[in-house]
C-alpha cells in the first residue's frame, strides 16, 4: 500500500473556518485509492518533528493573537522547515499560516510578528479593524497546464505584498489585498492561500494535485495516474456556486 505522511502544525491554534476539513478531504480521497494517509500533529511543547520526513506539511488560519503566541516556537524550526521546502515537501498553508511563511506580519498596533522568510512576500494589517477582505471568492489557477476555477471563502484584514507567483487570478472577491488582481502564492510544492471553507472540499482537483505530487516525489521513475473518483456531487455544487458568483 502506498503511504503519504502529513504533519499538521499547531492544530490547537491554527484552525479557523473548518481548515481541518482539508486533511479530512485528503484522507478520504487517499483511502478511495487505497493510499494510506498518516497524520501527525505538532504544537508548542511537543517533541521536535523531523520536518523533512513528511510528504505534506499543513497549517491553517489563525488570528493575530494566535500568530503571536506560536511565532517564537515556529522560529525555532526555521532552518528545518526551509530544508523541508527545499527538498520538496509539499506545504499547504491557509491564511495565518500563509502570512507566517513570509518575511513578516505587521499587526494593527504596528507590532511586527517575524515570519519564517521561506518566501519574500510580507503582510501588513489594515489599521481599520472594520475593513476586511471578507466573503466568497473565486480565482482561476493552472495545474499541469490545465486551468480550473478555485472556490473559497476569505476573511482577512492583512494585505499581502510582493507575491512572486500567485496561486490564482481573482474572478470574484478580493485576493491578496483589497480588490487585488491575484490571490495566494504558488510553487510546485506550495499552495499558500487566504481561502478557507475548507479549500479542498470545494476544489477536488487541488486535493488530487497534492496527492499526485507527493506520490510522484516518492516514486520519480513511475508515471502516476490517480484512480478517477466520482465527483458528480462536488461538480454540481461547484457549478451552482460558480453560476451564482461569476456567471451572468
Amino acid at each position: 500500500m502506498q503511504e503519504i505522511k502529513l504533519l499538521y502544525l499547531y492544530p490547537d491554534l491554527l484552525e479557523l473556518y473548518g481548515d481541518f476539513g482539508n486533511i479530512q478531504v485528503l484522507k478520504y480521497r487517499c483511502e478511495q485509492r487505497n493510499i494510506k494517509l498518516i497524520i501527525d500533529e505538532y504544537s508548542i511543547g511537543d517533541d521536535t518533528p523531523d520536518f523533512e520526513s513528511y510528504d505534506i506539511i499543513f497549517a491553517g488560519g489563525g488570528a493575530d493573537n494566535e500568530q503571536s503566541i506560536l511565532s517564537d516556537d515556529l522560529m525555532k524550526h526555521k532552518e528545518s522547515i526551509k530544508k523541508a521546502f527545499e527538498n520538496g515537501t509539499f506545504f499547504l498553508l491557509i491564511c495565518g499560516a500563509y502570512q507566517l511563511f513570509g518575511k513578516y506580519y505587521k499587526g494593527v498596533e504596528g507590532n511586527i510578528i517575524p515570519g519564517l522568510e521561506v518566501f519574500d512576500y510580507y503582510t501588513v494589517s489594515e489599521p481599520d479593524r472594520t475593513k476586511r477582505c471578507i466573503g466568497n471568492i473565486v480565482t482561476k489557477a493552472c495545474f499541469d497546464g490545465e486551468e480550473t476555477e478555485i472556490i473559497g471563502f476569505e476573511n482577512h484584514g492583512g494585505q499581502t505584498f510582493d507575491v512572486e507567483k500567485p496561486f490564482g487570478k481573482v474572478l470574484f472577491g478580493n485576493g491578496n489585498k483589497f480588490q487585488d488582481e491575484y490571490e495566494g502564492y504558488f510553487k510546485e510544492n506550495v499552495i499558500a492561500t487566504y481561502l478557507h471553507g475548507p479549500l479542498l472540499s470545494k476544489n477536488p482537483k487541488v486535493a488530487d494535485y497534492i496527492i499526485k505530487y507527493c506520490l510522484e516525489r516518492k516514486e520519480p521513475s513511475e508515471e502516476i495516474k490517480l484512480k478517477k473518483l466520482d465527483d458528480t456531487f462536488e461538480e454540481k455544487c461547484r457549478k451552482q456556486l460558480l453560476d451564482r458568483f461569476i456567471k451572468k
